[in-house]
């Protein structure tokens, strides 16, 4: 029955590649640019909130990076911080306080939290307003507090008080407007990726009044001021965003950007499926191929096959790590030598040459994948397939050959095959290699972040994508100061529940370092530290392949899948 259908697949795409079903009048830009067309594309799983506090999963990301801006933002295709609400900034001597001069005429969407529904123009008062809610104590709805913890001057002094309902005038003490359009951020110490943070998803800014409005359905009533506004959304099924007519930014030959007219966001479930749609017409980016259909796709040099050949085809491996997590504070794996034994047992190359089929490559060094910023990963001598080693770690740590061992769950979330296919095979290594029994559970995302951020789960998958390329990203996962007391209390950060000195010492003099070669000798240390505890089981770093309608242009694929549809746009197909 499989080849059956890829052989439908294939008549499909010969008849469909290179036309679209679909039609819509384009109108004319300037530099052969075309404004006008909806853009569409899927996710596999459903998003379970669109406010920018509240978001740990990648879809709400991506869609919640067209709605917003940020003081800073990257850039598309080299994924330098470049200028985004703040035209510009100065850092001063001490490295410790930045000041930012917002653009004016920015507006906030037009939306029902503003009189008579009129979007007003933003103000430094709206970042100080959405930096003091950054901290704020509100550990249900505010998962970015961790960008700010530590660093900004006066954000944990807040987060105490108002943990105790204290709230001060005057918010974090830190933050500081100098007027309308300038804002000063001071910091406790220098650190050096403190622009980076700025340009993640909390740093995104957004108008008091929609928060007056809305409370706590904010998180389906997103307002910022970015290219694209929320128009419809349906649970699990669609999700509609227009162009905003009064964006801020223009294109260099002088049009108003964003050129297309919508986005379009489905929720198809199976990558098998997505896939026929996108070969039907009916959507114009598939990211990721199903497993069971690469080689139907593309050759070993990266070609596409002749079914396929009327698409564009990007791929770029990514700063992207997978792996799994143990729980360090649990009863099964708190013993260092049995997360070694685990780590020991897998065998990533045949995993990504028979499962992943070239989609990934084996996780050999440490949590920093290759290609991040300026960090040599190969600095790090993380985990091979080694049996003997495996059954050795696991003779110390008391269960010779498995025997006594506790029967063991692996969550992971559901959406796609991949993570499944993956599980199936690894599953088959570690109980062949150790003795042992592992079960595999199925949840939805939000019932395994659930889970994971509050210990409910010993052992279980998850991955990281960088926000920003510089090995502090991956590491600060692993940092103790995001482990509470309690082992009930939620943590998003460090869901591990990891303590070292040693590796909070390496990190900590990591970030307040400068210099880029000294900084990168610290992060080698305190990655090789977070290996030989054994923090996680590192699996792969992803390579992304993805597919691309042939009338689609300024559509750049980059190494940490960040996506910006502003400068999208379509071409008139020919003969058309």
């Amino acid at each position: 029955m499989q080849k059956i259908f890829y052989i439908l697949i294939a008549i499909l795409l010969v008849s469909c590649a290179g036309e679209q079903k679909r039609e819509f009048k384009l109108r004319p830009a300037k530099g052969g640019r075309y404004y006008g067309g909806t853009f569409r594309t899927n996710e596999e799983e459903y998003f379970k909130s669109l406010y920018p506090l509240n978001i740990t999963e990648v879809v709400a990301h991506r869609i919640c990076d067209q709605i917003f801006d940020g003081l800073v933002t990257f850039d598309d295709s080299t994924l330098a911080v470049i200028p985004g609400l703040a035209e510009k900034w100065e850092i001063d001597a001490s490295s410790k306080i930045y000041t930012f001069h917002l653009r004016k005429g920015v507006f906030f969407h037009d939306d029902p939290c503003f009189p008579n529904g009129k979007g007003r123009e933003l103000k430094a008062q709206d970042v100080k307003y959405c930096f003091d809610r950054l901290c704020y104590h509100n550990p249900a709805d505010n998962q970015g507090f961790w960008i700010f913890k530590g660093v900004v001057k006066g954000a944990s002094e807040y987060d105490s008080l108002t943990a105790n309902k204290i709230i001060p005038d005057s918010g974090v003490s830190g933050v500081r407007v100098i007027d309308d359009y300038t804002v000063a951020v001071e910091l406790e110490k220098p650190y050096a990726v403190f622009l980076a943070r700025l340009a993640l998803i909390f740093g995104k800014i957004y108008p008091h009044e929609a928060v007056e409005k809305y409370g706590s359905d904010i998180r389906m009533h997103p307002v910022g001021t970015g290219p694209f506004y929320m128009k419809v959304n349906k649970d699990n099924q669609v999700t509609f965003l227009a162009r905003n007519p009064n964006y801020w930014q223009k294109d260099s030959f002088g049009n108003q950007l964003p050129y297309l007219d919508a986005l379009r966001i489905s929720f198809i479930k199976e990558k098998k499926n997505e896939l026929l749609e996108f070969s039907k017409g009916n959507s114009d980016l598939v990211y990721r191929f199903p497993l069971e259909m690469i080689d139907e796709i593309v050759d070993y040099k990266h070609q596409l096959k002749p079914a396929y050949k009327g698409f564009q085809l990007q791929f770029m491996p990514q700063i992207s790590i997978q792996y799994y997590g143990f729980q360090h504070q649990g009863k099964i794996f708190n013993n260092v030598n049995v997360r070694k034994a685990f780590c020991y047992a897998i065998d990533r190359q045949k995993l990504c040459d028979f499962t992943l089929k070239g989609t990934g490559f084996p996780a050999i060094y440490g949590s920093v994948p290759p290609g991040t910023g300026t960090f040599d990963s190969k600095t790090v001598k993380g985990y091979t397939f080694d049996p003997s080693k495996a059954q050795e770690y696991m003779a110390k740590a008391g269960f010779p050959k498995g025997k006594g061992f506790p029967k063991v769950t692996l969550e992971l979330n559901s959406g796609g095959s991949r993570n499944s296919q993956v599980a199936e095979a690894l599953k088959k290594m570690i109980e062949e290699t150790l003795g042992i029994e592992l079960d595999l559970l199925v949840v939805p995302w939000a019932q395994h972040t659930e889970a994971v951020e509050t210990a409910k789960i010993d052992f279980y998958r998850l991955g990281w994508q960088a926000d920003y390329p510089d090995a502090e990203n991956f590491l600060n996962l692993f940092h103790s100061k995001y482990v509470p007391d309690d082992i009930t209390q939620k943590t998003y950060i460090n869901s591990f529940r990891y303590k070292s000195k040693a590796f909070d010492a390496y990190f900590d003099e990591a970030v307040a370092t400068i210099d880029e070669a000294k900084r990168n000798a610290l992060y080698t240390k305190a990655d090789q530290q977070m290996i030989d505890d054994a923090v996680v089981l590192p699996i792969y770093y992803d390579v992304d392949y993805r597919l691309v309608q042939p009338n689609v242009r300024n559509c750049p694929q980059n190494a940490m899948e960040q996506r910006d549809f502003s400068e999208v746009y379509f071409v008139p197909m020919k003969g058309k």
